[in-house]
């Protein structure tokens, strides 16, 4: 009998010429009890699905949306799902978190995930619910960005019908495209890239059947608990003025990256400040689907018109590109939704590119920090692919450093091919070491190490042992949080996390889930992720950040100076190598590999 809230089978869909097949793939318990879903489970299936070394834009590279036991439970911020594959950008693993009704509908076709392979003859959308799958050609679809796509096929395929789509960046292969459903994205990595190599513009899903779970009355009881606390001071910033509300506190604390991480503080962020957009310009909170908390801020636009802003999309068109004026940068946002592009890779790779032409590395005088109407530019050539610069930025940071040469690496602000969010990570050492040894790259969703940071119970300028502490403590929360799945602004609700959330799965499933298990479970979902990537050819230098990071120190409007040196990261690479019991190469051991079911 299949424990509640799940299936026990994941979708394996061969798009080939203008046909899909599926065939259903048996996921055993063990498998499910020892990766959850999510990015957990999504991560077992590359192992699974994925063939060592292939090419991120081959047909035979799988693309998985991963749903979790939790979907379709009344426990608020629990319809999310994951994408998962190898990234385009960065050759390694990537997942993509995001919110919206297609979760619930995908789960409800029956399946625990859902698994593309393949290419069509033709630009087409597949169809997906109880009765099987089909590919349905959708030429007409082209160039359109993803909400309009959304439009088109809902007028065309009926209400009932949940959609995934790709603007037409992912059409083109920019690199860190995006999938995009009811205005959200699952942003970073390339995922729409991938999907778009297999002439896939849509993915539709459609509710047809039911899931139970084990103890209904517990769910509702938690579920009623959960979105009481939902409400409490944990979230109020998230509700009251969302993610922007950390612009201001991280310019006050020299940690706001500015000038492609030339700064830490930026003159121009009073007029992005979400205190004072919210009273200018706010219009609208909104919630993603079957949440209570709201966080989502919605603002006019001049001429017409509004635009949900958070702090990561402010951060990368705004600070990080020397860009001041709130209509640019919502100009440029709403630019990025409609080619499908990730914002913190696109400001990240311009504002590397801005810092090229004032070196005189690349010869367009245009493209200049703090100048809007360029980042809108630079926005539009990458969407297109034009020739020469747009070819170019559409690789990202790190593969167009490798064109231009002339030490440029030093300064491209990725780890591992992926852009930097905005956290400085000079004066933020233990979300340092996150960004170094993370899977995905440099991320601040699979590593929240900042929160240790401005704990003020860590020294944030002087990285040790305490910080590798904090690093492991974050990412493990992390593994757990994106596979069951809750979202992370949840995650100051919980006063002993792991107890919590092992009586919700015990709720949900009816095993009889501990606290010490599901930190097994983090860490197993930690290990197999860097198991891919160790096959697919990382290695232990891959765990660091640029060079200007570790060579160049950051003076402070205080008058201190950050440093972090290349040997205190390496010194913390090292300590989180043991924690993680893994090997001085920081590859996963032999005796922990089996624990991974990598044979199951």
């Amino acid at each position: 009998m299949t424990a509640g809230g799940y299936f026990g089978r994941a979708l394996i869909v061969e798009v080939s010429g203008r046909a899909a097949t599926a065939a259903p793939l048996a996921l055993e318990e063990r498998v499910l009890r020892s990766y959850l879903g999510g990015v957990g489970l999504g991560t077992w299936l590359m192992h699974r699905c994925a063939p060592a070394g292939v090419d991120p834009l081959a047909p035979a590279a799988p693309l998985a949306f991963v749903f979790s036991p939790l979907v379709g439970t009344p426990l608020t911020t629990s319809a999310k799902f994951a994408v998962v594959a190898k990234s385009p950008l960065t050759g390694l693993l990537t997942d993509a978190l995001a919110s919206s009704q297609f979760a619930i509908s995908g789960k409800l076709t029956g399946h625990d995930a859902i698994v593309i392979r393949g290419h069509a003859d033709e630009l087409s959308v597949l169809l997906i619910d109880a009765d099987g799958v089909r590919l349905e050609p959708a030429t007409e679809l082209a160039g359109l960005p993803a909400a309009d796509a959304e439009a088109a096929v809902r007028e065309r395929f009926g209400r009932g019908w949940r959609t995934a789509a790709i603007g037409p960046a992912g059409e083109r292969g920019v690199r860190y495209a995006t999938i995009s459903h009811d205005g959200r994205h699952a942003g970073r990595g390339g995922l729409g890239a991938v999907l778009g190599a297999k002439n896939i513009k849509a993915v539709l899903v459609r509710a047809g059947t039911k899931v139970a779970v084990a103890d209904p009355s517990a769910v509702l009881d938690a579920a009623r608990d959960l979105r009481k606390r939902s409400f409490g001071p944990a979230t109020a910033k998230y509700r009251e003025l969302g993610t922007l509300a950390n612009l201001l506190a991280f310019n006050a604390v020299s940690t706001l990256p500015t000038r492609n991480f030339t700064a830490a503080t930026f003159e121009g962020a009073p007029q992005l400040a979400a205190e004072e957009l919210h009273e200018m310009r706010g219009v609208a909170r909104n919630s993603c689907a079957s949440c209570s908390i709201g966080c989502e801020h919605i603002y006019s636009r001049k001429g017409g018109g509004s635009q949900r802003m958070e702090y990561e999309n402010v951060f990368a068109l705004g600070p990080l590109c020397g860009v001041s004026d709130p209509d640019d940068v919502f100009a440029a946002s709403a630019r990025c939704d409609e080619l499908g592009i990730d914002t913190i890779s696109a400001g990240g790779t311009i504002a590397w590119a801005m810092e090229c032409v004032e070196r005189g590395l690349i010869d367009e005088p245009w493209l200049r920090f703090g100048d809007g109407a360029a980042l809108l530019r630079a926005l539009n050539a990458i969407g297109a692919r034009d020739p020469g610069l747009g070819e170019l930025l559409a690789q990202g940071s790190r593969q167009a450093a490798g064109v231009v040469g002339h030490g440029s690496i030093d300064f491209a602000p990725q780890v591992k091919g992926l852009e930097l969010p905005g956290y400085e990570p000079r004066s933020l050492q233990s979300m340092a070491l996150g960004l170094a040894v993370n899977s995905r790259g440099a991320d601040h969703n699979r590593s929240g190490a900042y929160e240790a940071d401005l704990s003020g119970e860590l020294d944030r300028f002087d990285g040790g042992s305490a910080h590798v502490a904090a690093a492991v403590g974050t990412e493990d929360r992390a593994a757990v949080m994106d596979s069951m799945i809750l979202c992370k602004f949840l995650r100051g609700v919980f006063t002993e996390p792991f107890t919590e959330w092992a009586a919700l799965l015990t709720s949900v499933t009816g095993w009889e889930v501990v606290a010490d298990e599901l930190r097994e479970t983090a860490r197993r979902i930690v290990r197999a992720k860097r198991a891919f990537n160790l096959r697919e050819g990382a290695t232990a230098a891959d765990d660091s950040l640029p060079a200007r990071m570790l060579e160049t120190p950051l003076a402070l409007e205080s008058g201190r100076m950050a440093t972090l040196t290349a040997e205190r990261l390496q010194s913390m690479v090292d300590g989180y190598y043991a924690a993680r019991g893994l090997d001085q190469a920081g590859r996963v051991v032999p005796a922990d590999l089996a624990d991974l079911l990598l044979d199951a």
